[in-house]
């Protein structure tokens, strides 16, 4: 197998790293893979993954809900039923950021289509991108939504839309700093950049360490904080113009970590976790388990 071996920060260049800690593949592999840190300026990340080429094996096994849409297990029906909730959330954020009802959006690693669905019933011109064929397949028989691969995304026009939005996507992407140059280039001069990552900073993921679900090797490359991602959008760009909370993730992130620790009773124990993490939020939201970042262009 090919692997990436990343030896200067993708952040600040620089070659000071360190070995941060060891993490298992639960979904795919059971393999190991390790994080790095760079020293100068506290970016992690997963070091020798899998190229972009071969990473296709990672993502295809009936449990990544993303891609499989699947309701096996109590924790993927608890996905689906908060999942509801979370789109008409995510809609109305966006519209709010905008201040438009309708507009030109564009969504990034859409999975099998529900955020792009959402956004088309409700006025917008929507236009989706997912590397993955079977996602792709979903959202067309169920939404009749017409997916395009990630290789369209190079063939479309500069300032081409209002809105682009990347939910749970940034972390999966290879070429990380070519995206973000991308996102600049295809964004109109007043539209809105949104992301949603997780955060290792995280009450949840200080409680898990290793075992944090979120950390998610080798499908997630990238982790990170509010810090170094408002660094990312300042290198590209952007500045940021808000930051929202994810309270929800924190629920579905530690019954899939007790989970992964082979705990008994992993939907009560991620309950109980995931309610002190909400906890933990109501006072200092960069504590959350994933933000949401509302990014713009810099004039």
């Amino acid at each position: 197998m090919n692997k990436l071996t990343i030896k200067n920060c993708p952040l600040c260049d620089s070659t000071r790293l360190e070995r941060a800690m060891t993490c298992i593949d639960h979904y795919a592999s059971s393999e190991t893979f390790y994080l790095c840190r760079c020293e100068e300026c506290g970016f992690l990340f997963t070091q020798d993954f899998p190229v972009e080429t071969e990473m296709g094996s990672y993502y295809e096994t009936p449990d990544y809900i993303s891609h499989s849409d699947t309701r096996k297990g109590l924790i993927n029906k608890i996905y689906h039923s908060v999942r509801s909730y979370m789109l008409k959330r995510k809609a109305r954020l966006t519209e709010r950021e905008i201040h438009a009802r309708s507009g030109r959006l564009l969504d990034i690693g859409t999975g099998t289509g529900y955020f792009a669905d959402t956004m088309q019933r409700r006025g917008w011109q929507v236009a989706a991108i997912e590397k993955n064929a079977q996602a792709r397949a979903f959202a067309k028989e169920h939404f009749n939504l017409d997916v395009a691969p990630d290789e369209a995304l190079e063939e479309l026009s500069p300032e081409s839309f209002d809105v682009i939005t990347l939910w749970h996507v940034m972390e999966h992407l290879e070429h990380l700093n070519e995206t973000w140059d991308t996102l600049n280039t295809l964004l109109t001069d007043k539209g809105v950049l949104i992301i949603a990552v997780p955060n290792h900073t995280s009450y949840d993921a200080k409680k898990y360490g290793a075992h944090w679900a979120a950390y998610d090797v080798p499908r997630h490359l990238w982790h990170f904080t509010p810090d170094t991602i408002q660094q990312f959008g300042a290198k590209h760009g952007f500045i940021l113009a808000g930051r929202h909370p994810m309270p929800f993730d924190a629920f579905y992130v530690s019954m899939l970590s007790e989970k992964n620790m082979k705990r008994s009773f992993p939907f009560l124990r991620g309950m109980l976790n995931g309610t002190l993490a909400w906890i933990s939020t109501l006072a200092r939201k960069e504590q959350s388990s994933s933000m949401i970042y509302v990014f713009r262009k810099k004039r």
